[in-house]
């Protein structure tokens, strides 16, 4: 603690080079979740046995103001315990930076924001911090912000690159998008939210041999919520257009949801999702199924993630009819989604013939417990009730077996210190 403190009051002194009052504040997070995977993302083949691990996100985090200044910094590691030996002296993955930004504030209205940060926008259905995921999700980007009374918009760039190449690098680049621009619109009217999103993604490819080019496709589209005493409701539109690997990209994505207050303790939602997928007895190249890209998908389909997290991308689609039932009760939190999913499209058996469009129910049960302000402990169980167009879909031999997954997670979040 005071190495810490001895750093922070360092960092102070160097940045000081007048008389604006400043901040720093460091803080630590500690996050070790248990799994036990019996059919997660897949049904279970035949003859495999499940598995179970312990993971572990630890962060270490700097955040520093000025009158006109803000800066972040977030150091993390992500491990499996076990997944190096108790002699080790390297570490397997080592220190990464998940946030390093300074924001300058122009005046009250205008800022912009420079480095790695988190871009989350809306029910994080398309832009998302992904902060299930142990090592999240941030962008190498530069945002400008303009905020006034009740309107917001935030321009956005990035330009990715391996290295500080002298030539245009021969290989594609492909570890993620080459470029991105976006435009983001929110504005607060009475009980009325409504955001606009634009959203340019550039993926690079390699058309023909020794030949490399950059296909944008575009995501468009608004997300609305309206809440009074009793009820909240939401509603998200999206399309997309443009070029994806020289294939045209038409899509579009549909999610409504309707919640209300039975008692200030018990609340119930009723919702859907449309997410366009493709005939698989279309032999067009057009590719017709959404992509969420950036979205927190764990939060969407099942937390056993069948769909969209690293998967079900330009497949048949997804049709997704829920129920969320909440209850809060002190430091407790219940909830119980059952979820029914279908196949919007067309999906063939091995003799090419037509199957049911129904996928399967799961259904996902959590509870929390806050043992303290800063200190949560939770826990899950899910279960998947596979049909045979799911099993055919994730190409696995029998979806009659048990798909279950469980998992305990304890959040620690603790303030070190704040210098002022």
């Amino acid at each position: 603690m005071k190495l810490f403190k001895i750093i922070g009051l360092s960092f102070l002194g160097m940045v000081s080079m007048g008389t604006y009052a400043q901040e720093l504040d460091v803080n630590l997070q500690l996050r070790p979740r248990y799994e036990y995977r019996n059919g997660f993302k897949s049904p279970m083949p035949n003859g495999e046995k499940a598995t179970s691990f312990v993971s572990q996100r630890s962060r270490l985090n700097f955040n520093y103001k000025q009158e006109k200044l803000k800066a972040k910094l977030t150091f993390q590691n992500i491990r499996t315990w076990g997944d190096v030996a108790t002699t080790t002296q390297v570490d397997k993955n080592g220190i990464a930076l998940f946030e390093a930004w300074a924001q300058y504030d122009f005046d009250t209205k205008w800022s912009a924001r420079f480095g790695r940060q988190v871009i989350s926008y809306d029910n994080q259905r398309i832009f998302g911090e992904i902060d299930w995921a142990q090592q999240g999700q941030s962008h190498d980007a530069a945002v400008f912000s303009f905020h006034s009374n009740n309107h917001q918009l935030d321009l956005g760039l990035a330009l990715n690159a391996t290295a500080e190449n002298l030539l245009e690098p021969q290989t594609a680049y492909t570890t993620n998008y080459k470029s991105l621009q976006y435009a983001w619109y929110h504005t607060h009217l009475s009980k009325l939210n409504l955001s606009l999103l634009f959203l340019n993604t550039g993926y690079q490819f390699e058309k023909s041999i020794g030949t490399l080019e950059v296909d944008f496709k575009q995501t468009f589209g608004t997300y609305l919520t309206f809440k009074n005493k009793k009820w909240d409701t939401n509603l998200g539109l999206y399309g997309q257009t443009g070029k994806s690997d020289g294939k045209s990209v038409g899509a579009w994505y549909a999610g409504v949801n309707l919640g209300y207050a039975v008692t200030h303790t018990f609340n119930a939602e009723l919702g859907y999702e449309y997410l366009s997928g493709k005939n698989q007895n279309d032999g067009s190249s057009t590719i017709k199924s959404f992509n969420p890209i950036f979205g927190t998908n764990h939060g969407f389909n099942g937390f056993m993630d069948y769909f969209y997290v690293g998967n079900h991308v330009n497949s048949v689609g997804l049709q997704d009819g829920y129920l969320k039932l909440k209850y809060t009760q002190n430091k407790w939190q219940f909830n119980v989604i059952p979820h029914v999913f279908s196949a919007p499209n067309t999906v063939l058996d091995a003799s090419n013939k037509k199957m049911e469009r129904y996928l399967g129910t799961e259904v996902d049960v959590n509870a929390s417990y806050t043992l303290q302000k800063n200190i949560i402990a939770s826990a899950g169980y899910s279960q998947m009730f596979a049909s045979k167009t799911l099993e055919r879909l994730k190409n696995v031999a029998d979806a009659a077996n048990t798909n279950n997954w469980v998992w305990v997670m304890v959040s620690f979040s603790l303030n070190l210190f704040t210098l002022k």
